[in-house]
């Protein structure tokens, strides 16, 4: 067993981690490689990152797998990313299934090409009896969108008379959320030494442990992702209150 997992405190675990996996292209570059050559590489750390999830049995891990901005890349890079999505989930689908793991999907799909949509609402299908842990992956996804479609929608509601304007609060604007039926992220984690949040969750994100990391990310392990939990349970969480208040 991993000395690192041992010093994790089971009664204390986050409920849902959020990973904006940064750094495929660099780690390329530094192999005299085309940046498509970190993606392709990326497959093993986002395996470890839903393993490590499964084996502390952590309930959500959300991967910000593809952003709204991402679009404007390079055609190749693209299309290289989209079609290297459809295989992972055809090498993959059993896998997760195996787990028990449910997967979700959030975010424009509307964007997504035919084929790689299909395969991502057959798996989220395929899985949806599942019950041991949440994968959630941001594919098309850009969180200030995510916010003016909750606005545009909350309005229409205001105008058909669905929505009392006194009654919106945090609780009801989240029911307009991709997330609305996940927890808020208690730990959100990126790699490649970047210290942004790039559009990811800002919402989501308000109360959450903010871990950046030098580590690119086709290098990252298990033990890293334990870590990150170690570190977490080490942090006061206070939700704007004095530690003296959180302890009592």
């Amino acid at each position: 067993m991993s000395l690192i997992k041992e010093k994790i405190n089971t009664e204390n675990l986050p409920q849902h981690v959020a990973i904006i996996m940064d750094g495929n292209g660099r780690w390329a570059k530094t192999r005299g490689e085309e940046r498509t050559f970190g993606h392709k590489n990326a497959i093993n750390a986002v395996r470890n990152a839903i393993n490590a999830c499964n084996e502390i049995h952590i309930p959500y891990l959300t991967l910000y797998t593809f952003s709204s901005e991402n679009w404007k890349r390079p055609e190749d890079e693209v299309n290289t990313l989209m079609s290297l999505l459809a295989e992972t989930l055809l090498l993959e689908a059993e896998e997760i299934f195996t787990k028990g793991l449910r997967m979700h999907v959030i975010g424009n799909l509307e964007k997504l090409p035919v084929m790689v949509k299909d395969q991502l609402l057959n798996v989220v299908e395929l899985t949806k009896n599942n019950t041991k842990g949440n994968l959630v992956l941001a594919i098309s996804y850009g969180s200030q969108n995510e916010i003016l479609n909750a606005v545009k929608n909350i309005s229409t509601d205001v105008k058909e008379g669905k929505v009392d304007v006194e009654n919106i609060n945090e609780k009801l604007f989240e029911n307009y959320l991709y997330t609305k039926d996940f927890p808020p992220v208690d730990l959100l984690i990126r790699t490649s030494g970047e210290i942004r949040i790039s559009n990811f969750l800002l919402w989501q994100i308000a109360y959450a442990e903010l871990q950046f990391l030098d580590v690119l990310w086709p290098d990252f392990t298990k033990d890293i992702f334990f870590q990150c939990v170690v570190d977490y349970q080490n942090k006061e969480r206070r939700y704007g209150l004095t530690g003296e208040q959180v302890q009592i």
